[in-house]
């Protein structure tokens, strides 16, 4: 995609009607089909299960791998322990997740779905998360690359340095 744009000065900006150049405008669009299906998705999960999509994929996740710690399915859902921790606490709240304490170390704690969570994940489509990140993984390097660069230069301008943001469920559903 080619971007074209007016500059003045070096920067960006409107052309002369006011209007946003064309590439601005299409990423603009891409950006918010990305998020919109995100969201849309969460919603319908949350109506259907009763979780938000960033919980069920955390159920999916100690499907896949039952005994995780927090730590390991954090790394997974890619947030931060504490917010994994927050979500675990509403997760077992809703008897869907259990901690249990193995092994010699007692201080260890591992994740386990219980009996209601496993049946709901058996009527649960899979969460949106997976399909972003399944897509992303899909890209070939290069444009994966491409992506991510462009991206840091997006965050780069827009100043934003919120680093705990990337820690954190995209609909701030933990």
């Amino acid at each position: 995609m080619s971007l074209t744009h007016s500059s003045v000065a070096g920067s960006p900006g409107p052309n002369d009607s006011g209007t946003p150049p064309a590439g601005v405008q299409a990423v603009i669009r891409q950006l918010r089909v990305v998020y919109r299906a995100l969201q849309t998705h969460s919603r319908s999960i949350e109506k259907t299960c009763g979780v938000s999509a960033a919980q069920l994929w955390a159920l999916w996740e100690l499907h896949r791998a039952p005994g995780l710690r927090v730590g390991d399915l954090s790394q997974r859902l890619l947030i931060h322990p504490s917010t994994a921790s927050n979500m675990l606490d509403k997760l077992e709240g809703k008897r869907l997740v259990e901690r249990r304490r193995t092994g010699v170390d007692q201080r260890v704690v591992s994740l386990f779905l219980t009996d209601r969570g496993e049946t709901l994940l058996r009527a649960a489509p899979a969460p949106a998360q997976g399909d972003l990140n399944r897509a992303l993984q899909a890209l070939p390097e290069q444009q994966l690359a491409a992506l991510e660069s462009g991206l840091a230069a997006l965050l780069e301008r827009m100043k934003a340095r919120d680093e705990r943001a990337a820690l954190r469920p995209i609909a701030g559903d933990e």
